[in-house]
């Protein structure tokens, strides 16, 4: 954004003439981003309102602003003026086209000679994706870009291909090219009649199932099946000639097609139907691209060497149709070169030798335009100077990681250790004291008292500390809570280790997103108050879960935010030696590392697995990113970490849980790697380590659908865990077999929940007509056996009753039911105990509590 500079130099130096450029306006691509109408609405659009809805107000601002102060004010096309004059306030004095050097085009026999070892490695490299041997005649098409797949109209020239492929008696094969970057994993070339992922591909795409160029692919009926007249290629790399499978760069392998497609909707200039002219590859390009725009006013043309087509916001179909003519009628004729002539004549009037002279023109104006500022100059005084011979230190900079954190955070100070274990949560003596300190600031922090401590400036932490009546506070409270802590000594010998996919702990730690997590944070802080021996494993996201909103389209809208782990009551897991825990697991090909961390919730340790560490690849590194994020082998790279890497985290701690509690079916894997410790370390055959296994497993289900359970296709079970069958001494289909409800059908997916449950010895739902929907559900499972006689049982979700119930009905429930009430909540006997109480003591709580919700949304309306 270098309009700063503009508003800089007239401030600051109005001396110097201000030119101020825009190839696009952020609003503009915004809108066309989004999906919506953008030319035929432009007057209709509030650029403020605009902006905002589409949270670009401040680079929208600047934006017009640089155009608003500048002495002159270009862009590179009328398209793109257009947009200019309504949301920027001001239409451009110049258009300053983009031009194009031709330099690196080759001549003559070059020229040849690089054309034919093109055209030849395009029809190999399809010949060996869909085993079709290709005539010399074939018709090669390719479009390219930026993967935008509507503005880019990759939509439009797919469906012209489908429509291509469903005409009778084409004379000729089309060959089309989709060059578009995607994230891919490196190259594969896949043979006819192998397994295969796709016949399209020539690199392996991470997220091929949700890919927009494939699905629309399918849904043209464009399947590279033999008898086809129209194929497509979609290269998903840079053809920076080292993608592993063209191995051109892009220039060398465009110059052998035959025509270029680029039906872009946004587009304020367009350098891809340029560059393909320049190659003398006939293309065409819409009226809402800058250079179709460009073509259109300056040309013409008696041949098809550059069609500028229509694009109707209302109607897709004209474009696809003109889309089709336009290739057909190259199908139709065989002789292109008329065509390829004419491309000459457009690209040397688009030479920058010919629109340099619309930036002369510009650089003129902004003289002229400042000459009022200019009339008095700024007396410059004249400085003396001396020469200083520099001493130079010929050493590398040594960096340094340094981090600034505040007293009470660094120190072993009472307020730390409240603030970095979650047992604060659910005291309201706690919760008082650090809202004590700052009202306001508590709720900005989101009841963070991490941050809270970390926001304090010096004057307010000497404040604190020199306020007897704070400091008694503190110390009544931190008595409170080493008590709490000092029955952890008595707690029983036998220990549960708890695996879930998600906490819900407090608002501030977003490693949850619903019931789910609201229940295993429950758990916890239950299990904490009841002094259980119990650890816990789960996986630590760096976004979280997206928080949600509406635009003013209606629309919901997931929003991610990093979380910064400094600010939360997090603390790094470490060895004898001082180092950081760390595990391994294998992925395809590499290892992936996770590093652990330790949330303190009372008396109970959870233990968080995080990959974005250095260690790891950039797409490694992503695993642990978001909660239920990517696709579905992301999610089975999710489960690995958390189920075979949480017993590995288990292991190096020292830890030996005598039960192992699976909350849903996420962490299923760990039950595979406590079989092949067993079977490695006790020498177990793998029938004997399965029931150990077995009788040591509690398995709660709280999914009451079969399409609620996360399963996966063999292939990726074959690429992520192929060596586990083999350590258990036992075939394929058995392995997979223990995910499937008939092991012998080879076209059922892998499912979490079915291996979950058949190593699991307890099983239960979470109500009591749950408990019967699972039975019900997983019957298959037990053939011989009536629904009512198994195993799978329930156990009523709860909640805990320190978070959810309010300081005002715990003092009721305290005085009615007596002191030792917390103790025996499940006997019935203490609760019929409120019929005793007045019911004016009853709603007088109930309105309490809810004039206190409503000043709360008053405030958060404000």
């Amino acid at each position: 954004m270098t309009g700063t500079g503009v508003l800089y130099l007239k401030d600051r130096a109005p001396y110097i003439s201000t030119a101020f450029s825009t190839h696009a306006t952020v609003l503009g691509r915004s809108i066309a981003g989004s999906g919506l109408p953008l030319y035929a609405k432009l007057e209709e659009y509030n650029p403020y309102y605009a902006a905002r809805d589409f949270r670009v107000l401040s680079k929208h601002s600047l934006e017009a602003t640089a155009a608003r102060e500048a002495d002159v004010f270009t862009t590179v096309s009328g398209i793109t003026a257009k947009e200019c004059k309504y949301f920027l306030g001001r239409e451009p004095e110049v258009i300053t086209t983009n031009g194009f050097e031709e330099d690196f085009v080759p001549k003559g026999a070059g020229f040849n000679k690089k054309r034919a070892s093109a055209r030849k490695k395009a029809l190999e490299t399809a010949k060996a994706i869909t085993g079709k041997e290709y005539a010399d005649d074939t018709l090669l098409v390719i479009t390219s870009g930026r993967y935008e797949f509507r503005n880019k109209g990759i939509d439009l020239f797919i469906r012209a291909l489908g429509a291509i492929n469903k005409l009778k008696d084409l004379q000729r094969d089309i060959l089309a090219y989709i060059t578009i970057p995607a994230d891919h994993r490196g190259p594969t070339i896949v043979f006819r009649g192998k397994q295969k992922r796709s016949n399209y591909l020539t690199h392996k795409l991470n997220h091929f199932e949700h890919d927009d160029i494939l699905n629309e692919l399918k849904n043209q009926g464009i399947g590279n099946d033999m008898n086809d007249k129209v194929h497509v290629i979609f290269v998903p790399a840079y053809l920076n000639g080292n993608d592993g499978v063209i191995n051109l760069n892009y220039y060398d392998f465009l110059i052998g097609h035959d025509l270029s497609v680029f039906p872009s909707y946004y587009e304020p200039w367009g350098y891809t139907p340029l560059e393909s002219v320049a190659f003398k590859v006939p293309t065409l390009t819409t009226d809402k691209a800058g250079f179709g725009d460009w073509v259109s006013r300056n040309f013409k043309l008696k041949t098809p060497s550059v069609a500028v087509i229509g694009r109707d916001e209302s109607d897709d179909n004209s474009a696809v149709h003109q889309i089709r003519d336009f290739i057909n009628s190259f199908v139709i004729s065989k002789d292109h070169e008329a065509a390829r002539k004419e491309t000459t004549e457009v690209v040397q009037k688009a030479l920058w030798k010919s629109f340099i002279n619309h930036y002369y023109k510009s650089w003129e104006l902004a003289l002229q335009n400042s000459a009022s500022r200019k009339t008095v100059l700024p007396k410059i005084e004249k400085i003396e100077t001396r020469v200083v011979e520099a001493q130079i230190q010929p050493d590398r900079p040594e960096w340094k990681k340094i981090i600034v954190e505040s007293p009470l955070t660094t120190s072993k100070h009472p307020l730390k250790e409240i603030a970095f274990n979650l047992w604060w949560s659910w005291n309201p003596e706690a919760v008082e004291l650090f809202e004590s300190i700052n009202p306001d600031r508590w709720r900005e922090v989101g009841y963070n008292p991490v941050r809270l401590l970390e926001s304090l400036s010096l004057d307010e932490i000497e404040k604190l500390l020199s306020n007897k009546k704070f400091n008694d506070r503190v110390d009544k409270v931190y008595v409170k809570f080493q008590n709490y802590l000092k029955a952890a000594d008595k707690k029983p010998d036998k220990q549960l280790a708890y695996f879930s996919m998600e906490y819900g702990l407090q608002a501030s730690i977003q490693i949850y997103s619903g019931g789910l997590g609201i229940l295993a944070g429950d758990y916890l802080k239950q299990a904490s108050d009841s002094n259980k021996n119990l650890i816990a494993v789960g996986l630590l996201y760096r976004q979280g879960y997206f928080k949600q909103f509406i635009n003013y389209k209606g629309e919901q809208i997931a929003e991610y935010k990093l979380q910064k782990f400094t600010q939360l009551p997090l603390a790094p897991v470490r060895d004898e030696h001082g180092e950081w825990v760390k595990v391994k697991i294998a992925l395809p090909g590499r290892p992936v590392t996770a590093k652990a961390w330790k949330i303190d919730i009372g008396r109970i340790p959870l233990y968080l697995l995080d990959t974005d560490i250095t260690e790891n690849t950039p797409e490694d590194r992503t695993i642990t990113y978001q909660l239920y994020g990517g696709n579905n082998e992301h999610r089975l790279k999710q489960e690995m970490i958390l189920g075979l890497g949480g017993v590995r985290l288990i292991n190096a701690l020292g830890h030996c849980p005598d039960v192992f509690h699976l909350n849903e079916g996420h962490s299923a894997f760990s039950s595979l790697e406590r079989l092949k410790n067993l079977m490695d370390r006790e020498g177990l055959n793998f029938e004997t380590a399965a029931e150990v296994v077995k009788a040591s497993t509690l398995f709660t289900t709280h999914t009451p659908v079969p399409a609620g359970h996360d399963t996966f296709e063999e292939h990726l079970m074959r690429a992520y865990l192929p060596h586990f069958s083999e350590h258990f001494k036992i075939s394929w289909d058995e392995f997979v077999g223990l995910g499937r409800f008939n092991p012998h059908n080879p076209n059922e997916k892998f499912s979490m929940s079915v291996l979950a449950l058949k190593l699991a010895q307890e099983v239960n739902g979470v109500s009591k007509i749950h408990g019967k929907v699972s039975r019900d559900m997983f019957q298959p499972l037990y053939p011989g056996y009536y629904s009512d006689e198994l195993h799978i049982g329930y156990v009523t979700n709860g909640v805990h009753y320190f978070t959810w119930t309010d300081k005002i009905w715990q003092e009721l429930y305290k005085k009615t039911f007596g002191d030792d009430f917390i103790y025996h909540q499940p006997d019935t006997s203490y609760w019929e105990k409120i019929y005793d109480v007045a019911d004016e003591i009853v709603w007088k709580n109930r309105l309490a509590l809810k004039i206190n919700l409503i000043k709360e949304i008053k405030r958060k309306q404000k």
